[in-house]
């Protein structure tokens, strides 16, 4: 059984890896050939991050996942400076206004994708130590929310709202299941609203974002032509799809096609079989990792497993969620499937932990 769970967790990835690796050169190849003379381009690169992943996926899997309760603190630590680093110009690489990579030479480095994996792993890590101190407010609930907090607040600068959303209801959900009072989450939810209004509507490109997710077609140049472009992907695409390779979305008219909007590409090409046949592997992927949360051998493998899994499918639902237009856009990648080095890597460290928890785990 545990042999079972282990080998479909990982069969399970590793199809969606090879699906991304596809649908990244379908979407990126003409795009890399204007740009860089070169079709392969964001293919080779996404190889490379693949080679990178597996080689720490491989040293997580030969240690004992135990061993990351000594290293949680320090990669709180490590994560917050490189957050702060980042920051500096100079050192950070703006982007589109946003500041929120390392770049060395041809790869870059986004540092909120470590924090993320740092903060679920020092959360897991506090609630297995903290037992029934979890349910008081001094003990149990202020310690991971002020770690919580700091961390996305240097998030929020880069700016990311997105990641600082998707890692705040993370923790939240695992705090709630290790037993903290409601009463306390929904204090700090009702106090965040109006912080998260200001943050959507007092920016620009967040309420354009907002209105276009409303209606896309008050700006169909502007603010709506992503979703507009996205949604018109998913339509055209039918239900077999107009062929692997033969998206005509991608010929610069979708922007983002092999990162965030990759899944409107799929639809395209692949159809609703095709989306409907990704859904269901990220639909199976779930399931054995809810297996591996059930049968945890021990409070901190249960947390940490929980964590990682809420990460994964809240990225997912996300993404496509917002290719389908029922979300508004929010910029995180779809898991194992989008281009993007760093959030590539940790996906696959995330699987390797996993696999790690579920080989410890006693199963009948």
């Amino acid at each position: 059984m545990v042999r079972n769970i282990r080998l479909n967790l990982f069969t399970i990835a590793v199809v969606l890896i090879c699906v991304g690796i596809v649908m990244i050169y379908s979407a990126s190849s003409i795009y890399a050939l204007e740009r860089y003379k070169d079709g392969f381009f964001f293919l080779k690169r996404h190889l490379s991050f693949l080679l990178i992943g597996a080689l720490l996926g491989l040293l997580v899997m030969t240690m004992d996942y135990k061993s990351l309760k000594r290293w949680a603190k320090p990669l709180i630590i490590a994560s917050v400076l490189l957050l702060i680093l980042v920051l500096i110009p100079g050192i950070g690489r703006e982007v589109a206004g946003a500041r929120r990579w390392f770049r060395f030479k041809a790869f870059s480095f986004q540092p909120s994708e470590l924090a993320n994996l740092a903060v679920i792993i020092y959360v897991a890590d506090f609630i297995s130590r903290k037992g029934d101190d979890i349910r008081t407010f001094a003990k149990g609930f202020l310690p991971p929310v002020m770690i919580l907090g700091l961390v996305a607040l240097l998030v929020l600068v880069q700016p990311d709202l997105g990641t600082t959303v998707a890692l705040g209801v993370v923790v939240f959900i695992m705090l709630f299941v290790a037993g903290v009072k409601f009463s306390y989450l929904l204090s700090v939810v009702l106090a965040a609203l109006p912080l998260l209004y200001i943050l959507i509507f007092s920016v620009p490109y967040r309420r354009m974002r907002i209105l276009a997710f409303l209606n896309p077609w008050l700006d169909p140049k502007g603010s709506g032509f992503q979703i507009i472009q996205s949604q018109i992907a998913l339509g055209s695409g039918g239900l077999f799809g107009a062929g692997l390779g033969h998206s005509r979305q991608k010929l610069f008219y979708l922007p983002a096609a092999h990162t965030d909007f990759i899944f409107s590409i799929i639809g395209e090409e692949l159809g609703l079989i095709g989306t409907v046949g990704l859904v269901i592997l990220f639909m199976l992927f779930i399931q054995q990792g809810l297996k591996v949360i059930k049968n945890a051998p021990d409070k901190f493998g249960y947390f940490l497993s929980l964590g990682l899994i809420l990460m994964i499918t809240l990225k997912a639902v996300i993404n496509i969620g917002v290719s389908c237009g029922a979300l508004p856009t929010k910029g995180l990648p779809l898991p194992f499937i989008s281009y993007g080095g760093s959030s590539f890597i940790f996906d696959i460290i995330s699987v390797a932990i996993l696999i790690n928890i579920a080989r410890s785990g006693e199963y009948p």
